[in-house]
């Protein structure tokens, strides 16, 4: 499995909005937006540093919807090979032994979450310089792709006799 990243909406407080059970998004208040993700995402995602451009979008003080669109960006690519080997022995007629070798994740490859993107966490300074991106823009965890929530290889050894 392999594909470019899941789409996700930057979004804002909605606290000018006044609607409960509302999601509010941002205003998009560049044309296009720039991603700022390298080939490898895994140093990116280590040095905590911005996925997408954090001044394209501005959070939204009025009480009206923000003007950005639905699942705009994208998230770090995914990545994953499972692998599996089957082999089975006939033992007598009615009665064999299969073996199995799995292993899950073969490539060892992380699958980074989505980027925070709530416009709101972001705190200027009176200059207009970053103060602190409170997680907006930045990519912090992974997404559990499946068994039990573990990203890691994984591998798997078994016996099954059927009869």
């Amino acid at each position: 499995m392999a594909y470019s990243g899941s789409p996700f909406t930057v979004s804002a407080s909605g606290a000018a909005l006044n609607m409960p059970e509302n999601s509010q998004r941002a205003d998009q208040v560049k044309d296009s937006v720039q991603t700022l993700r390298p080939a490898n995402s895994a140093v990116r995602a280590r040095e905590q540093v911005s996925w997408f451009d954090p001044f394209a979008f501005a959070p939204v003080n009025e009480a009206r919807f923000g003007t950005a669109s639905f699942n705009n960006l994208l998230g770090p690519s995914q990545f994953n090979i499972d692998f599996g080997i089957f082999r089975k022995f006939l033992i007598r007629e009615g009665v064999d032994l299969q073996a199995r070798v799995e292993v899950f994740n073969l490539t060892n490859t992380p699958h980074f979450s989505n980027p925070g993107a709530n416009r709101s966490s972001m705190t200027l300074n009176p200059d207009g310089t970053i103060r602190n991106l409170g997680g907006y823009t930045m990519v912090q965890g992974i997404r559990n792709l499946g068994r039990e929530g573990i990203d890691q290889r994984s591998l798997r050894f078994g016996l099954r006799l059927g009869f």
